[in-house]
């Protein structure tokens, strides 16, 4: 709520931390100044450039003093940070704990190829087997944190999950319980992981493949901390081959693979398009309807691919009709085949996009920005933890 904020910037305040969304609010109330900061830190900066905040940073930017220090922080360093940091610091240090993207040699990463449907069979396995006590699991979605946390307690194994619509409270309690043993299992969102910090924790397992492979390193390095151990397991099934390739190339490295017994992939099980990537629904949508899955911009968003203005169906497509399957710029974009790339019209994308944001139009759809949904016209709306918004914003 942001009146119990205002009383407490009328009195003063020597370090304020907000999220760009609520700190732009605050100013076009007057409630908050900023012509006189002297040090601007921006933490998580990978996190905010990926659930599209770099808007609103450059609108908080415009109201600080020209001279001030600045510092960002990020877990991983991707070019568009880089070209951030460029843009935003002055000749600034660069300060790395770890080679860039790079993983610690004192985590032991292991690839247990399964199929998709029996994931969760064999993750049960390998915890019974092994005895883990404390084993910390990442999913793709909230969704598929909650139903994977309930059907390890089916199996006898006490697990809990974490993530965006979970109240602070209950991630607090959820947090203190797997710390003190009380839970073998916590099942977490990569948004809702950020900031972990769990000491000598000695098992992180990819139940599901992050869309982003920078995400990968990030999550493997909740563990193998301080110089000691840890274990990385990655599940991976048919759909998720691509992501592993990617993943690979970013780290530099091959990853082990290891078949458990009794639990060999079927090799005439197809490759299925990953759904639920980044989040459901309409990504981005800027200046016309987003839904369907993936990034939509200038246009309706839903079908397969990227479409930026015009209607992208499964191609890339230019000054006409595109098929296939990948990205569509304006045009009509369906069915298969080649096609010519065109703009304008409507452009329907299944890709990355998380949902929730939306400038000038429709923005229908689920992302990852912190449990946000949003649905109906919005000329702008920004997402916040664990909030709904629906109707004209």
């Amino acid at each position: 709520k942001i009146n119990p904020q205002i009383d407490k910037l009328r009195r003063g305040v020597d370090i304020l931390v907000a999220t760009p969304g609520r700190l732009l609010d605050h100013a076009q109330q007057k409630t908050v100044d900023l012509s006189r900061v002297e040090i601007l830190v921006l933490d998580e900066a990978d996190r905010m450039l990926d659930m599209g905040f770099i808007h609103d940073i450059r609108k908080v930017l415009a109201l600080l003093p020209k001279q001030r220090q600045n510092l960002l922080f990020s877990a991983t360093f991707s070019d568009e940070i880089k070209r951030l940091a460029d843009g935003l610091l002055d000749k600034p240090e660069l300060i790395e704990v770890a080679r860039r993207n790079t993983a610690s040699e004192r985590v032991e990463q292991v690839v247990h190829p399964v199929d998709k449907g029996r994931k969760r069979e064999l993750l049960s396995f390998l915890i019974g087997r092994g005895n883990w006590r404390q084993v910390l699991v990442f999913t793709r979605t909230k969704h598929g944190a909650n139903r994977l946390a309930e059907q390890l307690g089916k199996d006898g194994i006490t697990a809990a999950a974490i993530h965006g619509n979970k109240s602070q409270g209950a991630r607090t309690r959820a947090l203190a319980d797997f710390k003190s043993g009380a839970i073998r299992v916590l099942v977490a969102t990569d948004i809702a992981a950020r900031g972990l910090d769990i000491d000598q924790l000695p098992h992180v397992v990819n139940f599901e493949l992050p869309n982003v492979p920078e995400d990968y390193v990030h999550r493997i390095g909740r563990t193998g901390r301080a110089g000691r151990e840890g274990e990385a397991m990655s599940l991976v099934c048919v759909d998720e081959h691509k992501l592993l390739r990617d993943i690979e190339r970013l780290i530099k490295r091959e990853i082990p693979k290891d078949v458990i017994e009794g639990f060999e992939p079927d090799p005439s099980i197809k490759p299925e398009p990953i759904e639920n990537g980044r989040g459901r629904g309409g990504g981005r949508g800027r200046g016309g309807n987003g839904a369907g899955r993936g990034r939509g911009q200038g246009g309706n968003g839903g079908g397969a691919g990227r479409g930026r203005g015009g209607n992208g169906g499964e191609a890339r497509g230019r000054d006409g009709n595109g098929g296939g399957g990948g990205r569509g710029r304006g045009g009509n974009g369906g069915g298969n085949g080649g096609g010519v790339r065109g703009k304008g019209g409507n452009g329907n994308g299944n890709g990355n996009g998380g949902g929730g944001r939306g400038r000038g139009g429709n923005g229908a759809g689920r992302g990852q920005g912190g449990g946000g949904e949003a649905n109906g016209n919005r000329s702008q709306s920004r997402r916040a933890p664990s909030r709904e918004v629906n109707g004209n914003r």
